[in-house]
């Protein structure tokens, strides 16, 4: 059975104040840096045989904590371009324009020159299908966005029904053989809990 892997980087300096991110190549917290930790040896048992992983700070920091520093930086796994929301309060984006940032959630809105959800969600479904065929276990990290995008592509999950995965956290999708769909065999695992209110 071929199983993907898909970890959230640990919790960035910008979720701990859940400010929205996108593209902005922000690090880890100190709280990040532990979650990262506390998840390697889940992974490790998993015995995943190839890694890639986003190539924003963040995510590639998450998998040198993992124990995969030579994990192939792929572009294809940024997290979505939030245009001019980069940067901002997300209580405020909620307060402010709340049609709008439903629409984001729901994958139906683009803020001002961010990527349209469909784009994104083509994007990082072409990187991982282009490592997937090389593995059996193919460990991927990257952001929550991303996650989403891929249980849309690879599930058919409407991104309005899934809540952000906790940062640190682990989602598996398995594919048996002679079976033409792939499902979803742990959501949103973190060695502390789940985290039921992510920061996106």
């Amino acid at each position: 059975m071929k199983r993907l892997l898909l970890v959230r980087h640990g919790e960035s300096e910008w979720n701990a104040v859940r400010r929205l991110q996108g593209q902005a190549d922000i690090g880890l917290s100190a709280k990040g840096e532990a979650q990262a930790r506390a998840l390697a040896g889940t992974v490790e048992q998993l015995a995943p045989d190839h890694v890639i992983t986003s190539d924003l700070r963040r995510a590639y920091q998450t998998a040198e904590l993992l124990g995969f520093p030579d994990a192939v930086r792929e572009p294809g796994l940024r997290e979505v371009d939030v245009g001019e929301w980069t940067g901002l309060d997300i209580a405020r984006i909620i307060a402010d324009e709340p049609e709008a940032y439903r629409g984001w959630r729901a994958g139906t809105f683009a803020p001002p020159g961010g990527e349209i959800w469909s784009d994104f969600a083509a994007r990082t479904a072409a990187a991982t299908r282009a490592a997937a065929a090389e593995a059996d276990r193919l460990l991927v990290v990257c952001h929550g966005g991303v996650i989403r995008a891929l249980l849309q592509t690879l599930l058919g999950l409407k991104p309005r029904r899934i809540i952000p995965v906790g940062p640190g956290s682990l989602t598996i999708l398995a594919h048996k053989p002679n079976e033409a769909d792939m499902r979803l065999e742990v959501f949103n695992y973190a060695p502390d809990g789940p985290v039921l209110d992510a920061p996106d």
